[in-house]
């Protein structure tokens, strides 16, 4: 079982930083997509960035320039460098790791962490 572990969360004003962290135990060279989603109240899910295990990057239009993701295999682990923070990034940020096994792919999410940037 791989269980992904969010940290760096937190309140900051708008046009701040932050940075986030989810660490993997476990999943090593299977680990394939690592990503980013996030969830404000009331809202859906939304994608926000992903990065393959080669470094490929797929981000969000409305973080295009702001956000950018990054991953350490040797330590299981991927970033969330957040920029020019705004309100609207207020939500509950999610990692999901996409592990493959064979033909399979299993997802994993992390508990979430709490972005709020004040105006």
């Amino acid at each position: 079982q791989v269980q992904p572990v969010e940290s760096g969360g937190g309140l900051v004003q708008a046009g701040g930083s932050l940075r986030l962290s989810c660490a993997a135990s476990g999943g090593g060279a299977s680990i394939n997509v690592m990503g980013w989603y996030r969830q404000a109240p009331g809202k859906q899910r939304d994608l926000v960035a992903t990065i393959t295990k080669g470094g490929s990057t797929n981000y969000a239009d409305f973080v295009k320039g702001r956000f950018t993701i990054s991953r350490d295999n040797a330590k299981n682990t991927v970033y969330l460098q957040m920029n020019s923070l705004k309100p609207e990034d207020t939500a509950v940020y999610y990692c999901k790791l996409k592990l493959r096994e064979g033909l399979v792919d299993y997802d994993f999410w992390g508990q979430g962490t709490q972005v709020t940037v004040s105006s």
